[in-house]
């Protein structure tokens, strides 16, 4: 295949242009009549030019900014619209690419398309990229092949990452406040440290007293932050590397995925939306078409929590010894009563597509109202934290004065 560059006129009668990769010009034409733009010029594009861009890649692909999940979401309503308005899904990623503006985007469009050119299925060009699409996108496309509902399956997927996206700016919504706490006291803290307690320090050493507790403390703290910040900060580094790399192995993701259920304030928000977003999976899957087995093999990968993937695992390794899903679920221990009651009916009157979206919906119910608390109950903590830092700096800095002014005025009064 070769590189096309071509100008042309949309239906509007607007200047477009762009590239394309074809095997020849009249190729090259087609696609763009399919796309709705009449050609006014096509011509290679020679090997110089592929060259230059070429030379200049290495620091546009480093600048330009990368596929996020708002790319995915776009992508997956406008396949919804072409496949639901019966456009052809090589025109239609014809047309995406053409009308796309972020270069990375454009890319991943056009990768896509050459291997659809090359006849491959939708599943198995995404598959190239599961690191942008995921394990449960790629795997509901594939079902959606095969059952001929991929229509349904984009608008399902849709919808889907709409409501994880909306947990998520819910989530960065309510923490912002109590982040931007944090920094400020760590940055006060850091300051009078560095600036303010080394003067106060200079003044208490002309006392030739005996300081109290809270300042020996106060003057200790900073003169070892003074001297060692240096290996602080390594520290701080290497500390933090040592804990990410950790997390990154298989053990390490399990325990802290397990110990962030059980912290305060938080880990019930986390384990609520996780587990809407494993119902709400599964009744996906299931909906679909998809065997039990398989679908909870691809939700365990999907529910992004590998404490809740393996009680998922358990589920399914239960299901295939031939026991009931609500008793599968509750040998996990992580669903409340009345869930479990839901999915024994479910399974039961053979409605468990139904009742798994009213499972999912009374999560993310409960986790709107959490998300909706949760800077309600930070404060207080915050302003305790607040409160206790200000009282040990006005002691231990104002302490000292107030002694040494009683001690005067006693020897006054003497």
């Amino acid at each position: 295949m070769a590189v096309y560059a071509w100008r042309g006129r949309n239906n509007r009668g607007e200047a477009v242009q762009g590239q394309l990769d074809a095997l020849s010009e009249n190729n090259v034409a087609d696609q763009l009549l399919a796309m709705g733009v009449a050609p006014v010029h096509i011509g290679a594009v020679t090997v110089a030019a592929k060259d230059k861009a070429g030379q200049d890649n290495w620091f546009t692909r480093l600048s330009r900014p990368a596929v996020v999940v708002e790319d995915i979401l776009i992508f997956s309503r406008q396949m919804y619209t072409l496949n639901k308005a019966g456009v052809p899904i090589l025109r239609a990623f014809a047309g995406l690419e053409a009308s796309s503006t972020k270069p990375a985007m454009v890319d991943l469009l056009k990768d896509i398309r050459s291997s659809l050119d090359q006849g491959r299925e939708l599943s198995a060009a995404l598959a190239r990229h599961q690191d942008i699409f995921g394990a449960f996108y790629i795997s509901m496309i594939r079902v959606g092949e095969m059952t001929g509902k991929l229509t349904e399956v984009f608008l399902r997927l849709n919808e889907h990452m709409e409501f994880e996206r909306d947990v998520r700016e819910r989530i960065k919504q309510a923490l912002r406040y109590p982040i931007f706490v944090l920094i400020a006291m760590a940055i006060a803290v850091i300051i009078l440290n560095i600036f303010v307690i080394p003067t106060f320090a200079k003044v208490f050493a002309g006392f030739n007293a005996e300081l109290p507790l809270i300042t020996r403390g106060l003057l200790a703290f900073s003169a070892w932050m003074l001297a060692w910040w240096p290996l602080l900060i390594a520290g701080g580094i290497g500390v933090g590397m040592l804990i990410r790399s950790y997390i990154r192995t298989p053990a390490g993701r399990y325990n802290w995925d397990s110990r962030k259920l059980k912290l305060p304030i938080v880990g019930e928000i986390i384990l609520k939306a996780t587990l809407a977003r494993f119902a709400r999976s599964f009744a996906l899957s299931s909906q679909s078409g998809v065997p039990l087995v398989q679908a909870l093999t691809v939700v365990a990968q999907t529910v992004d929590n590998a404490f809740i993937g393996s009680r998922i695992e358990q589920m399914r390794d239960g299901i295939e010894r031939g026991e009931s899903i609500s008793a599968c679920a509750a040998a996990t221990g992580v669903f409340t009563p009345v869930v479990l009651q839901m999915i024994n009916v479910g399974e039961e009157t053979g409605e468990l597509d139904n009742l798994l979206f009213e499972i999912a919906g009374m999560y993310e119910r409960e986790t709107d109202y959490n998300i909706k608390g949760l800077s309600a109950a930070i404060e207080p903590i915050l302003l305790a934290v607040i409160g206790v830092l200000v009282l040990l700096l006005a002691l231990g800095v104002f302490l000292p004065l107030w002694n040494l002014g009683s001690a005067a005025m006693g020897k006054g009064g003497g």
